[in-house]
């Protein structure tokens, strides 16, 4: 993936804005501060974005509009991040880029905004999907007809023309945390599978890689039916006493979406935390807190600010006529996480 100006600027210490600075030799600032973020650039194989400084002497504005779906939960609060600061370069050069924020999933809202994006004369849109068919129609509508390219984040719909999707791969990721549970619960323990919802396409290629997995590798192990917590810590707690009172001898949980402080809540307050194994998926929020306290065992890091961040810039360059991804797959790298290596 290509290096932002984000990361040189974390790097160096110092702001987005005194990057921009340094590599186009302008404005005021220390020379010493100048040659160490050069170094740093060189170092990480920064290319200044031509595509840009071709937007910045254009007469005409560039558009792209962002939507994001569950924009209240901690993973997508660090999505947004991205697109936010993404947002910034590409204002910088005179584009505009439109941010639209959904609380949980509602697609009828989700078709709306696009209608406003398209209408507005945006020609670029990022967005969270469900699955939905209307939604699928609309976003080939939107590529076919009106010649609007879209980016799918986070959760994909591989069947529509969208232009590629930026995110995990959910399947693997699930195979993954299915190896992972299989090592650390007995081999004919139970488990739990707690998701979000079933129209979304990610937390069901995660429980599906998952199970795979589980049957191939450890096929003594019992996975239970899948309960749904819409993303709410509340009920995610409450489907977790239920399924104790139904399996006391639950060996362990694997979270799909959100619902991990609930989860660990409910642990906490049976005193089960040492006893049941939990796997799950976003490093955000509290989750880093019950990593380090163990009582999450594994968290399969996302990079949800690349996602983001990534999601936008690759609209950018691509309506200004230099794409950067390799194919119509852009997925981030499974990277897992303990409380040895917060």
């Amino acid at each position: 993936m290509a290096v932002t100006i984000q990361q040189i600027a974390d790097l160096a210490g110092v702001s987005r804005g005194t990057v921009d600075r340094a590599l186009n030799n302008r404005g005021r600032i220390r020379p010493e501060v100048a040659e160490k973020i050069k170094e740093i650039a060189k170092e990480l194989g920064y290319q200044p974005n031509m595509a840009a400084k071709a937007l910045s002497t254009a007469n005409h504005a560039l558009q792209i509009g962002v939507i994001i779906q569950y924009a209240e939960t901690p993973f997508m609060k660090a999505v947004l991040e991205g697109t936010e600061s993404a947002k910034e370069e590409v204002e910088r050069f005179g584009g505009q880029v439109f941010v639209e924020r959904i609380h949980g999933g509602d697609v009828k809202k989700l078709l709306r905004i696009m209608k406003d994006f398209r209408e507005a004369g945006v020609k670029g849109i990022a967005l969270v999907p469900t699955d939905d068919e209307l939604l699928k129609k609309t976003i080939n509508e939107f590529v076919e007809k009106d010649g609007i390219s879209v980016i799918t984040i986070n959760s994909d719909l591989e069947d529509t023309k969208r232009l590629c999707f930026i995110g995990q791969d959910s399947y693997a990721s699930g195979r993954v945390a299915g190896g992972l549970m299989g090592e650390i619960i007995p081999g004919d323990g139970q488990v739990m599978i707690l998701s979000g919802s079933q129209e979304n396409v990610a937390t069901m290629e995660r429980t599906r890689g998952f199970t795979d997995e589980l049957e191939h590798h450890y096929p003594g192990i019992k996975v239970l039916e899948p309960r749904y917590a819409y993303d709410d810590d509340w009920v995610a707690g409450k489907l977790l006493e239920e399924q104790l009172e139904e399996t006391p001898n639950l060996a362990g949980v694997y979270l799909t979406a959100q619902g991990e402080s609930g989860v660990c809540d409910t642990l906490k307050k049976y005193r089960l935390e040492q006893k049941i194994k939990v796997i799950a998926h976003d490093y955000e929020g509290e989750n880093r807190k019950n990593l380090k306290e163990g009582v999450i065992n594994f968290i399969l890091r996302q990079n949800s600010y690349v996602q983001g961040y990534e999601s936008v810039m690759e609209l950018f360059h691509t309506l200004c006529g230099n794409p950067t991804r390799q194919g119509e797959f852009w997925y981030t790298d499974i990277v897992i996480k303990t409380r040895c290596n917060l």
